[in-house]
């Protein structure tokens, strides 16, 4: 690679999923706005949870399902930075490798998608035994507790794939996420938002973040481009709640962030996998202090019991 910025060529790791590429086409665009003297490369490989399809995520039981090949790329010196949906990316980094950018956050809700013979009903209101499909067991915690006369079954795939066993009656309704259907260009499947009084968002949900060396400075610099301060403050106080809590994605943990002027107010819960359990806490505090405040609201939940949950539910899953 040469390092003349009129002729570098800045390499960009990606998933070969087509919400993968979506984002990562975006990033590549704004990049070469800003930078047209650049030029900017898509190299897409396949994850270890982009292969393995048949399992519920838990029960890999590893973090770094989405990840772990396009990190690899960049410690190879094979690509220079990678664009990952943030709530995929764990929140402990390897060693070289830093998170560079985090980009302007889409709507970070889970969406209700249903069957056309549901069309009429809202979650809350959907008939006892309705079969909902989740990978999440953030999602599946959050919905036992409130709307505990659903049924609930895994369903892994793509967005199309998950969709097509919707349409086919293998599901009732699907929740996904609002910003993945949104930039997939399928707004119009989305039948309701769910209120952050019934589920909490994942952790990063809805903004990406891009990966890179620690100590390429050249990369850093362009991704400054990109960079939205107050989504990266609400991200870095829900990835500091996550990492105190050592939850990885496949664990119940619930966030919800707002930032009103300089003042962030940070949600969080942590729920049992039969959504009997839950405990949930609010802190605020300014923004610029946003790691400060995930770990005073991770301390917070502890107190409440929230290690016992997570020690119960690992333990669960190891046996399972």
């Amino acid at each position: 690679m040469t390092t003349s910025a009129s002729t570098r060529t800045v390499r960009i790791g990606s998933r070969k999923s087509q919400l993968a590429l979506v984002q990562t086409y975006w990033v590549q665009e704004e990049l070469q706005k800003h930078f047209p003297d650049i030029t900017f490369e898509v190299h897409t490989m396949s994850t270890q949870g982009d292969k393995i399809l048949d399992v519920p995520l838990a029960k890999i039981g590893d973090k770094g399902l989405f990840t772990k090949e396009l990190e690899l790329g960049m410690l190879q010196n094979e690509t220079d930075l990678a664009v990952h949906s943030l709530k995929d990316l764990p929140t402990n980094l390897p060693e070289g490798l830093m998170l560079g950018c985090v980009t302007e956050r889409e709507n970070p809700a889970d969406a209700l998608v249903v069957h056309e013979k549901f069309k009429d009903k809202q979650l809350e209101t959907l008939p006892e035994g309705a079969v909902i499909g989740t990978s999440s067991l953030r999602r599946l915690a959050q919905l036992r507790h409130h709307l505990p006369h659903l049924e609930f079954k895994d369903v892994r795939g793509n967005l199309n794939t998950r969709l097509a066993k919707l349409d086919a009656g293998e599901y009732d309704a699907l929740i996904l996420a609002f910003a993945g259907l949104h930039r997939l260009e399928m707004s119009d499947r989305i039948h309701q938002v769910i209120p952050p009084e019934i589920s909490l968002h994942a952790v990063g949900q809805g903004a990406l973040g891009i990966e890179c060396r620690a100590e390429d400075n050249y990369i850093l610099d362009l991704l400054k481009s990109l960079e939205h301060t107050v989504t990266a403050h609400r991200c870095y106080a829900e990835r500091a709640f996550l990492r105190e809590l050592e939850g990885g994605c496949q664990v119940p943990i619930g966030v919800n962030t707002q930032i009103e002027g300089e003042q962030l107010t940070l949600t969080g819960l942590v729920a049992s996998l039969d959504g009997k359990k839950l405990v949930k806490d609010v802190v605020s505090g300014a923004a610029s202090d946003a790691e400060k405040i995930g770990l005073e609201l991770a301390k917070k939940l502890r107190e409440q019991g929230a290690q016992e949950i997570l020690d119960e539910i690992l333990a669960e899953i190891d046996r399972s």
